[in-house]
């Protein structure tokens, strides 16, 4: 499976974006999905996951409440609405995903065979 991210930008502190991830050469709906994030000079880090059934979610604890992940199976896309954002936000962001139970979230990046080429977020001050 190829994934494209995309919506990346430019946003002053306290706007949103919303992050799209589309999937193409194989069915999407049996594989979870987890956005990462790398910042420059950091590792990269988990931000959300959701399962293939998308009955299952989770955020890291600096994302909570102001993010939100979701998929469309039907348009094989999977999206990050991210809202009040912060300049902390400011990263590169990946989706990731791969073949999956139906309520399992995968957290580490090892877990992932198939990552999207990832898209420049940047949050002003």
């Amino acid at each position: 499976v190829q994934l494209q991210a995309s919506g990346g930008g430019l946003v002053q502190a306290g706007g949103s974006l919303r992050l799209s991830c589309a999937a193409s050469g194989r069915t999407f709906n049996r594989y979870g999905v987890g956005w990462f994030r790398q910042a420059p000079g950091k590792e990269r880090e988990f931000v959300a996951g959701i399962s293939w059934g998308g009955s299952r979610t989770d955020y890291a604890d600096s994302v909570k409440g102001r993010f939100t992940i979701s998929r469309d199976n039907a348009k094989n896309t999977v999206y990050l609405q991210m809202n009040t954002l912060k300049p902390e936000d400011t990263a590169v962001y990946y989706c990731a995903a791969d073949p999956s139970t139906y309520y399992t979230i995968k957290y580490y990046e090892r877990e992932y065979d198939y990552w999207g080429q990832g898209t420049l977020v940047t949050v002003s001050s």
